[in-house]
């Protein structure tokens, strides 16, 4: 039993596809592989691993009482083969390469759901059977295999034409191109900087025969193995001199708006890719970048988990961060001491700030008060009694 049998148990052989659904943007609901291979470029590899790194850092919150079994393995890990931090980084970097992400669930031999597994098909389609939509995936080595739609959670990006999946990184051709064109650049000037040609003007020839052989006389001379080197032109040469070569490498301006350009369209910033940023900085990124990813991935894998009846009664999984670990200590300092005078913060709580294993609970759970502050409600039920 492989991979996709734990995936797609039987699901494949069951399916038979009465039609294509049918979408409002007249588009065809497929998903297509993209061969721009974006991530083959080793400043867009950064850019996404930045993205992947923080946003696998999020924390995986299950709420509410639906599922037990369930929530009680997936708050260990999503499946067999991952851990939280893995599944996240592969999903993020999935959804930002091709701007779609599938999420489909893991079966045990009963056919109920163990887990979940972010997979990369190669095409997917929406198709429609017996009044119920199916994902239908192929993958890169031709194996097909369909799922419930309602069993499977989709994340996109630049969703324009098509009701259900992203857009490809067409628009980042350009970009691509010219990087690729700059990189060719430099590998060609290191050639040509390790070698030396030179150009001269033969003179006394009349018969193109001899110009022939008093060339390769000079090729067969001067190019052995043995020649120490040293290149000696005969006095039937003139004007000889080096051929200098400079090959186009784009300037340091130039570079820095193509560098732009690819953190515009994945929205991170040198000091981000370089782990320079923190406190504001970092809350910039995290607003801009990583919360959207976790409100998308949280609503999405909410709906794939969880009925709506289940949803309505308060169950969901969601992915949060603590974003004041990344604040200054000086700032970590402030903030503590402030909640913590005020009675706003748990000890433990005020401890996940500084990265600190938690207390027991007994003592972890409770939360210091300053003596000159008081409980105004206590107080007020007091007076009224």
């Amino acid at each position: 039993m492989g991979l996709l049998d734990k995936l797609f148990p039987r699901r494949a052989e069951r399916l038979k596809a009465e039609s294509t659904f049918k979408m409002l943007t007249g588009y065809a609901p497929v998903f297509r592989d993209w061969r721009g291979s974006i991530y083959e470029s080793a400043l867009v590899r950064s850019a996404i691993d930045t993205l992947a790194r923080n946003i696998s850092k999020l924390k995986i919150e299950i709420t509410g009482t639906a599922k037990p079994t369930l929530q009680t393995k997936l708050k260990a890990a999503p499946n067999t083969f991952q851990t939280w931090s893995q599944f996240m980084y592969r999903l993020a970097t999935i959804l930002y390469v091709h701007n779609t992400a599938f999420v489909v669930p893991v079966f045990d031999t009963y056919g109920d759901v163990t887990g979940y597994f972010p997979v990369l098909p190669e095409k997917c389609e929406i198709v429609e059977s017996r009044g119920k939509l199916y994902l239908a995936y192929t993958f890169h080595d031709n194996q097909r295999a369909a799922i419930e739609l309602d069993l499977c959670a989709v994340m996109t990006r630049f969703q324009y034409k098509s009701d259900f999946f992203g857009e490809t990184n067409g628009a980042l051709t350009p970009t691509m191109e010219v990087i690729k064109l700059q990189d060719d650049g430099i590998k060609e000037g290191i050639k040509s900087a390790a070698s030396f040609r030179f150009m001269a003007r033969l003179t006394n020839f009349t018969k193109d025969e001899d110009l022939a052989k008093t060339r390769d006389r000079f090729v067969a001379e001067n190019f052995k193995k043995d020649n120490g080197e040293l290149l000696l032109f005969p006095n039937t040469m003139a004007d000889i001199k080096q051929i200098d070569s400079k090959p186009f490498i784009v300037d340091h301006e130039q570079m820095t708006i193509i560098q732009k350009s690819v953190y515009n369209y994945f929205g991170v910033n040198e000091e981000v890719m370089q782990n320079k940023a923190y406190g504001d900085a970092w809350s910039a990124f995290y607003e801009g970048a990583v919360e959207p990813f976790a409100i998308q991935f949280s609503e999405v894998m909410s709906s794939a988990m969880f009925s709506p009846n289940e949803r309505a009664r308060g169950s969901l999984i969601m992915a949060t961060a603590n974003r004041l670990q990344y604040m200054t200590n000086a700032d970590k300092l402030q903030v503590a001491a402030q909640m913590a005078d005020r009675g706003l913060m748990t000890r433990n709580e005020i401890r996940e700030i500084w990265n600190l294993p938690p207390l027991p609970e007994e003592i972890g759970g409770t939360i210091p008060l300053r003596g000159e502050y008081y409980n105004l409600i206590g107080d007020a039920n007091n007076d009224n009694e």
